[in-house]
């Protein structure tokens, strides 16, 4: 049997991956011309791409209405800090979008997950948009915990949470279980930055 070898340039290490994606958005683009719907994706990715590389991370891929952002990807990168920063910028963009009609015209519901766990880095995937960056299984349970997320909320794994307790409040929700997981999936929902790390940023 072959053994499956890593590229050279490709690594092993944990990082923080975050899905957003638009609540609603299948129904109102079967209501909309495509014109309208590209309009709309130009301003809401605009808006999420923006937020993401100020907070460190870098956009994987576009789906539809959905992105998938990594964070803490550059070797050595990953940490508390880097996890604490995808949380905030999936605060930081559900409050960007708070209130705006995207394109002027639709209002924007979001919901957030985000997972944190080991997969394969490419590195020089990150020079192709980041697109195909990272494999592993946490991206499949950051986009299952998005897509169990309360509408307007920020999700994270037990994971995310326990490395980001002290930088970023949460909220324990009742676990969730997802098609092809064999256990249930602890939920924590993101309110905000502690007030100790506030105050030391100040």
């Amino acid at each position: 049997m072959t053994a499956i070898t890593i590229a050279d340039q490709e690594r092993r290490q944990d990082v923080t991956v975050l899905f957003i994606d638009i609540v609603g958005f299948t129904t109102l683009v079967d209501r909309l011309d495509c014109a309208d719907v590209r309009a709309l994706q130009r301003d809401y990715f605009s808006t999420v791409s923006g937020v993401v590389r100020a907070c460190g991370g870098i956009v994987e891929k576009y789906v539809g209405d959905a992105v998938m952002a990594v964070f803490g990807a550059e070797e050595g990168g990953f940490g508390p800090e880097s996890a604490a920063a995808a949380v905030r910028a999936g605060l930081s963009v559900q409050e960007a979008l708070r209130g705006r009609l995207l394109a002027g015209r639709f209002p924007a519901r979001t919901r957030v997950g985000l997972a944190t766990g080991e997969v394969i880095v490419d590195p020089m995937a990150a020079f192709d948009g980041g697109y195909a960056m990272i494999s592993g299984s946490v991206v499949s349970t950051a986009a299952r915990l998005q897509a169990y997320a309360p509408h307007d909320t920020v999700v994270v794994c037990s994971a995310t949470r326990e490395v980001t307790d002290t930088l970023i409040a949460y909220q324990e929700l009742p676990p969730v279980s997802v098609p092809g997981k064999p256990y249930p999936l602890d939920l924590y929902r993101a309110l905000q930055p502690q007030a100790a790390q506030l105050a030391a940023v100040a």
